[in-house]
């Protein structure tokens, strides 16, 4: 399991190194100038913002620093928001992000686990047909417009309660997070609805559930012990990776209700050609995503036994 985990991490930090390597690429290669919309008025100023920022050396060379400077840390200084770090920037906005994803994601698992089962269970009845339905909305509705309905939703029971029963946006109390959450988990919870359907109805042929049924075993130990354990470990297996996109992936979610979460400002800065926000939020996204995987596949290595042999 050792030599696994040391495999993993290794391949991690190269695809950590190829998505920083991309991101320096694709940002070089946008037409534009991130000096001008009045940021150098003068030859002088511009030249000592080039100077500052790196973007008068040769390109190897800037490729080189960007590098040398990620591996300390470092993403550097917003070419937009002055003197703020972009390591500030992701230090005092991340949080909000990850608390609002951690908060979709448990809506997206329970939700998905709860549907999945029962859609298998009522195989081809009304609860199955119902749900699958649903199931198919939430994957193909964008989330702005989940984001829309569900702000509208809140305005209606807010006029129809006589006062603010959830606020409509903003952000600072628990009573904030629900409908964002419950938005951002949509399209996680359906995707987990039909995949722990599959799941379920390929285990109910397996051979180890026919020999549970032989022995006399209740079906509801049945259900529990073997059917839903051994279903959920797809579900699982995607878990991490779901986890790092709800969570890092908000960013209509925080635009709609006004929430100043990472995303928001990766927007900004994609309209603003801030060239070290890009860069550093994509990469902290891509490291937080391959960490996720990572973290996925140890635990995976402990719930199946099969794969520590492999």
């Amino acid at each position: 399991m050792i030599i696994y985990t040391l495999k993993r991490l290794i391949a991690g930090v190269i695809t950590v190194w190829f998505i920083a390597t991309a991101t320096f690429v694709a940002m070089h290669s946008v037409p534009g100038d991130p000096l001008m919309n009045d940021k150098a008025v003068t030859d002088e100023i511009r030249a000592n913002l080039e100077a500052k920022y790196g973007l008068d050396r040769p390109l190897p060379e800037q490729y080189v620093i960007f590098i040398a400077n990620m591996l300390r840390g470092d993403f550097g200084i917003s070419f937009t928001q002055q003197n703020r770090r972009v390591n500030d920037i992701i230090r005092d906005h991340f949080p909000v992000s990850a608390t609002l994803g951690i908060l979709a994601i448990i809506f997206a698992a329970a939700g998905g686990i709860l549907w999945g089962a029962l859609t298998a269970i009522y195989r081809n009845r009304l609860p199955d047909i119902f749900i699958m339905f649903l199931v198919i909305l939430g994957i193909s509705v964008p989330s702005f417009v989940f984001a829309a309905l569900g702000q509208l939703l809140l305005v209606n029971i807010n006029s129809w309660a006589g006062g603010s029963v959830l606020p409509v946006a903003g952000w600072g109390s628990f009573a904030h997070m629900l409908m964002p959450a419950l938005v951002l988990g949509l399209g996680t919870m359906a995707f987990l609805t039909r995949l722990m359907r599959s799941s379920m109805l390929e285990v109910v042929n397996e051979d180890y559930i026919r020999t549970a049924k032989a022995k006399g075993l209740s079906v509801t130990r049945i259900f529990f012990h073997h059917q839903l354990r051994n279903a959920i470990l797809p579900v699982i297996t995607v878990l991490g990776p779901q986890i790092a996109v709800i969570t890092t992936g908000g960013f209509v979610v925080e635009l709609v209700f006004a929430i100043p979460g990472l995303g928001r400002y990766f927007v900004q800065a994609v309209q603003q050609l801030d060239y070290t926000v890009i860069m550093g939020t994509t990469v902290f996204y891509g490291a937080f995503l391959v960490l996720m995987v990572i973290i996925v596949d140890i635990l995976y290595g402990f719930i199946d036994p099969r794969v520590r042999l492999s």
